[in-house]
């Protein structure tokens, strides 16, 4: 097999050096959290040690220029308009902004499927019960291979006293990608609202965030595009600018409405700080989400998701050949990425087997829990090798004799 040569020209070995990873373990948990390219991390860095030095130079004067360049940077990574995106320290921020911001009217229901992250599953709860609403799950169809079966699900769910539906565009425990384009247009069509869980996201599908459609969206920057831990997002869909309040009552609070779209000294605009502002706070990961977007850039997005998809066909070969190992991640191209799941034996607890692959092999791997059995995810990024899914399926073939 040739070489696999990245954009610019280095190959999966070379991608792999410039990272910073411990030579020690197999990191197979980038669905959890990314580990940081070499150059974001002495970014970040070289930011902190001026913050230190000089916070007031720093925060007054050098750091808002740096802030909304980052903020282009990743709106147009995203697809979306920088005036509507607004940092936050992660997706469950962004999230939590939403819900306890939105005035929803009632009587009424917030819809969700049964796969939502259990967090924000009761942020939701909380959130219904002030409003006085209700808060209903539906079931999705997670062994579905047609994209159009998962949207006919949720127009079944979807009723006239359904206010808001929140979903994740990518399923956390099985790595599923839903249609959310197709799902918008339906919510559409009924006058119903839409909130986005898309914490496993971007840089793990191509996002063009103006063209989905949706109320509101949100991801991490931390998982797989590499950013520093504290970078998060919430995009506020095209019409949605003013249908939101503040969670915190900071120097943010009184907007200046004559310049509501004005880029200001923070690197921000009077609209977003609404939002950003909690006083004072280091922006740092912010700022160096630019340097992540630029990493990736330079290997190309199209490039890294060829590897990507090279190491996950040879993580199916080989988990294949344990028959006790169940795969629940679907084959569709549209409807996975690079997260691969497969259902654990009956019995089998998986934060022993998570302990076992750390203890005996220093494998890093998720399992998360589903009602009646536990599931093996494994994600597999650009600086991941073959060598470390054979490691892994030999571990796992001798664990389930």
């Amino acid at each position: 097999m040739p070489e696999f040569l990245f954009a610019n020209g280095w190959t999966t070995h070379q991608a792999r050096a410039a990272m910073m990873l411990d030579a020690n373990v197999a990191n197979l948990n980038t669905g959890s959290f990314g580990p940081l390219p070499k150059a974001v991390f002495e970014r970040v860095t070289e930011l902190r040690r001026r913050l230190a030095e000089e916070p007031m130079d720093f925060l007054v004067r050098q750091g808002g220029p740096q802030l909304w360049q980052s903020r282009q940077k990743l709106a147009g990574f995203l697809g979306a308009d920088p005036y509507r995106l607004v940092f936050t320290p992660n997706v469950s921020s962004a999230i939590n902004i939403v819900a306890s911001g939105l005035t929803l009217a009632g009587p009424g229901e917030v819809l969700l499927t049964d796969h939502e992250y259990g967090a924000m599953h009761w942020c939701w709860e909380r959130a219904t019960q002030r409003q006085g609403l209700t808060l209903r799950t539906f079931p999705l169809p997670v062994t579905a291979e047609d994209p159009a079966e998962i949207v006919a699900a949720f127009r079944k769910a979807m009723n006239e006293r359904t206010r808001l539906l929140f979903f994740s565009h990518v399923l956390s425990p099985t790595g599923l990608v839903l249609p959310a384009k197709e799902i918008c247009a339906e919510t559409r069509k009924r006058g119903i609202m839409t909130l986005i869980d898309g914490a496993h996201a971007p840089a793990l599908v191509p996002l063009e965030l103006d063209r989905l459609e949706c109320d509101f969206y949100t991801g991490n920057c931390h998982k797989w595009l590499l950013a520093p831990t504290g970078s998060g997002f919430l995009y506020l869909g095209k019409g949605n600018e003013e249908r939101l309040q503040s969670m915190h009552v900071s120097w943010g609070y009184r907007p200046n409405r004559r310049q509501l779209d004005v880029v200001d000294e923070w690197g921000t605009t009077p609209r977003l700080r609404f939002f950003e502002f909690e006083g004072f706070r280091d922006p740092c990961a912010w700022i160096a989400v630019k340097t992540a977007v630029e990493f990736q850039e330079q290997l190309g997005f199209e490039r890294i998701r060829a590897r990507n998809a090279e190491l996950v066909a040879h993580l199916r070969g080989r988990l294949g050949e344990i028959p006790q190992l169940q795969p629940i991640t679907p084959v569709h191209p549209l409807l996975h990425g690079f997260m691969t799941a497969y259902r654990l034996p009956a019995g089998v607890m998986g934060l022993e087997w998570q302990r076992l692959l750390w203890d005996r092999h220093r494998i890093e791997l998720a399992f998360p829990e589903r009602p009646g059995f536990w599931i093996a995810r494994v994600s597999t990024h650009f600086y991941n090798t073959v060598d470390e899914i054979d490691l892994l399926a030999r571990a796992l073939g001798e664990m389930v004799v």
